[in-house]
């Protein structure tokens, strides 16, 4: 008998996946729409891909899959752009991505899995669809732990702030104290990595390939310092939008990333050097794929693209953009573990009963 299975929804390239499994949680499969997805889920996690809308997913879809799991986990993060700073500005309540919540829930009430987590943006916190999920967890009897979380305590080199939720029917659960006083840097991560040109890849590593640039936007790298904005340019470089009024707020772009300290947040569109503060420290490029993944949390070999399989910056900069960042899905893996190997014991022997092998094996 299996003892504990997990199933990731919404699973994109495996990002939370890899980080549940380096803590030890068995991830048996991952669901998702977008089946380019397929290749980096499998062969770099040993789980299961099924590419399907969640929408499609039935409770008896996931019952399989877990097969006789005694303990059940259900994690996911469903698409974060309807709750994004960058949405606000637009009309998305029609997004097709705002139910995608209610989704997981359905199959939350259905399947009942012990342990439920998920992540999103800080900013999904001040919308209903939230609201709801955490009241549905609850009015289910999950003890409920949510809390926006700065990835830099658990040893991700990036500036990025999630919203993560840990939910059980066991007892009470939360995320593990932070496992890093002092941030990592994009020096820590990417400083031995090959240099490239813009426009070329390593010969070594396909994916270690960066976007190429214009003539007008090399001579515009070339005059950008570390930290720096725009603002740092002779006047000639700067763009037309940049000298409006408007545009003199958003010093964030054409900028380049500092050695000593974490990254910005990476977008699905960090391999472009005008998306934002996406310049390598010294050399003339915006960062490869492979630096932005390493700044995701993804280790150094992890593999997005078949042998020989093309390059699509687009298609490859939102699978990494998006991923949940491997350090925050440790995190959360190393939660569940604790969680299971001390509280759910307490919580058997509390009512009466003797702790079960199940939580003992795991912290054996």
């Amino acid at each position: 008998m299996s003892e504990v299975a997990c199933i990731d929804l919404f699973c994109g390239a495996g990002g939370l996946t890899h980080g549940l499994i380096q803590a030890g949680v068995p991830v048996v499969a991952g669901i998702d729409v977008d089946a380019a997805c397929r290749h980096p889920f499998e062969v770099n996690n040993g789980a299961r891909f099924l590419s399907k809308d969640i929408k499609n997913v039935k409770p008896a879809d996931l019952n399989k899959l877990y097969g006789d799991a005694k303990v059940r986990i259900l994690a996911g993060c469903a698409p974060c752009q309807p709750f994004s700073t960058y949405s606000q500005r637009y009309d998305t309540l029609t997004s097709p991505r705002w139910p995608l919540l209610y989704q997981f829930a359905r199959l939350v009430k259905s399947v009942r899995p012990d342990i439920v987590t998920m992540e999103n943006v800080p900013l999904v916190e001040k919308h209903a669809v939230f609201d709801d999920f955490v009241t549905t967890l609850e009015r289910l009897g999950y003890k409920v732990w949510k809390q926006v979380v700065d990835c830099t305590h658990y040893g991700l080199p990036q500036t990025r702030r999630r919203m993560v939720i840990l939910a059980s029917l066991v007892g009470k659960i939360e995320l593990v104290p932070p496992t890093h006083e002092k941030p990592l840097t994009v020096r820590d991560v990417i400083e031995d990595l090959p240099a490239i040109n813009a426009g070329t890849v390593h010969s070594e590593d396909s994916f270690h390939i960066s976007s190429k640039l214009s003539d007008l936007n090399l001579k515009r790298i070339r005059a950008s310092r570390q930290g720096g904005t725009w603002r740092d340019w002779p006047d000639e470089l700067v763009a037309e939008c940049h000298r409006r009024a408007t545009g003199r707020t958003y010093p964030g772009v054409y900028g380049r990333m500092s050695w000593d300290a974490p990254s910005p947040t990476i977008t699905t569109q960090f391999y472009g050097f005008g998306n934002g503060r996406f310049g390598h420290p010294d050399q003339d490029r915006a960062i490869s794929l492979r630096e932005g993944a390493i700044l995701q949390g993804f280790p150094t070999k992890y593999a997005f693209v078949a042998e020989h399989g093309p390059t699509h910056f687009k298609a490859l900069g939102r699978m990494i953009g998006n991923a949940v960042p491997v350090a925050l899905g440790k995190a959360i893996g190393e939660s569940i573990i604790n969680h299971l190997g001390i509280s759910a014991a307490t919580n058997l022997a509390n009512s009466g009963g003797a702790p079960d092998a199940t939580y003992k094996s795991l912290v054996a």
